[in-house]
């Protein structure tokens, strides 16, 4: 019984460990696809819309057992649908602008902004006298600084390839190019922050998550296909060939949107938005060391510098976030032992 409790508690962990392989994969087979001559506005739409598909049985599976769902509920499923869809294309063109392992850096903003907006909405308490408190605050502010050294400061290269060196590698990494990325980058952060709150207030309402996933991915496939056709006039940006674009979108459907995104949903509602966006840091190592191994990125000592203080900062969040929660069920502990003593009373009266 022990051991089972323990794996069901170690289950987000796993989940959410899962999930950063899952995005890191999803931006380099996502940066493929666009090099190959894809643009992002037609992988996003690929994307979402394999997701919805392989979703269907999930729907029809609940059909019976689901709850009702009204005109508020299709409204937070359509907000998530452009959250997320708004993230996804901002996302993948800062990355185009970018590299893999500086876009996955620049995510860890997503905590420090989760932690801003949760306070906003209520999720997460702000007590101005409280250590933890303090020491999330100011990882926060940490975090956001580590970010902006990321973006603004480039620096030497401290990590050569030989792919790096081809010119295509090159065109990537200009200055102008490097501020807009990052630009980019932050306003998939904010959007990313905010699609992770209103999930939680969705599931909160409608604790089932592969039908919010469903709605999501319907939605989210509608409006990137309305973006798509605007902005891709040309055909050639909707043709599956090379392979590598096909790949990349089976990929990024199943594993991507499909998979990643249920998992979180699922870890959202049993550990909450900030939870799920602490485990942003760990795909700094893992987008490193792929992106400089498949795609020849080269790394710069500012996104060193920035990425070591993000994680300061991220870890400072999740010390504090630990702390306020064993003082939480100290207090729990504190007021069953307090009530406990009363229960011999009322058999003390019934002797007499």
């Amino acid at each position: 019984m022990g051991m089972a409790m323990k794996i069901k508690e170690a289950l987000p962990y796993i989940g959410m460990a899962s999930t950063q392989f899952a995005q890191v994969g999803l931006m380099i087979v996502g940066k493929k696809a666009m090099s190959a001559g894809m643009t992002n506005f037609t992988f996003v739409f690929y994307s979402n819309t394999l997701a919805y598909f392989i979703l269907i049985p999930s729907f029809l599976f609940y059909r019976s057992t689901r709850p009702p769902i009204n005109f508020k509920l299709i409204s937070g499923f359509f907000l998530l649908g452009v959250l997320g869809c708004a993230a996804q294309l901002t996302g993948y063109t800062g990355i185009n602008y970018t590299s893999a392992s500086f876009a996955s850096a620049m995510l860890n903003l997503i905590p420090g902004f989760t932690f801003i907006l949760a306070v906003i909405f209520r999720m997460e308490k702000l007590d101005c006298r409280s250590t933890s408190t303090l020491i999330k605050s100011v990882g926060t502010i940490v975090s956001i600084a580590g970010a902006f050294t990321a973006t603004l400061y480039k620096g030497p290269q401290i990590l050569l390839t030989s792919l790096s060196l081809t010119p295509q590698n090159h065109l990537h990494f200009q200055e102008t190019d490097w501020v807009i990325g990052g630009l980019y980058l932050v306003v998939d952060c904010i959007a990313g922050s905010l699609y992770l709150i209103v999930q939680a207030s969705v599931l909160e309402k409608y604790p089932v998550e592969l039908i919010v996933v469903f709605f999501y991915c319907f939605f989210a496939s509608i409006l990137s296909a309305i973006v798509s056709l605007f902005m891709d006039r040309n055909l050639n940006a909707w043709m599956l060939q090379p392979s590598t674009r096909l790949l990349a979108v089976l990929y990024s459907g199943i594993f991507g949107s499909a998979f990643q995104v249920s998992v979180m949903f699922w870890c959202i509602r049993r550990k909450g938005p900030l939870f799920v966006a602490m485990f942003h840091p760990l795909g700094i190592v893992i987008a490193a060391a792929l992106g400089i191994i498949f795609l020849g990125d080269t790394f710069y000592l500012g996104s060193l510098v920035g990425s070591i203080i993000i994680v300061v900062g991220f870890y400072a969040v999740m010390w504090g976030k630990t702390k306020e929660e064993e003082v939480n069920e100290d207090k729990l502990t504190r007021n069953i032992n307090s009530e406990a003593p009363l229960l011999p009373k009322k058999d003390a009266v019934t002797k007499i």
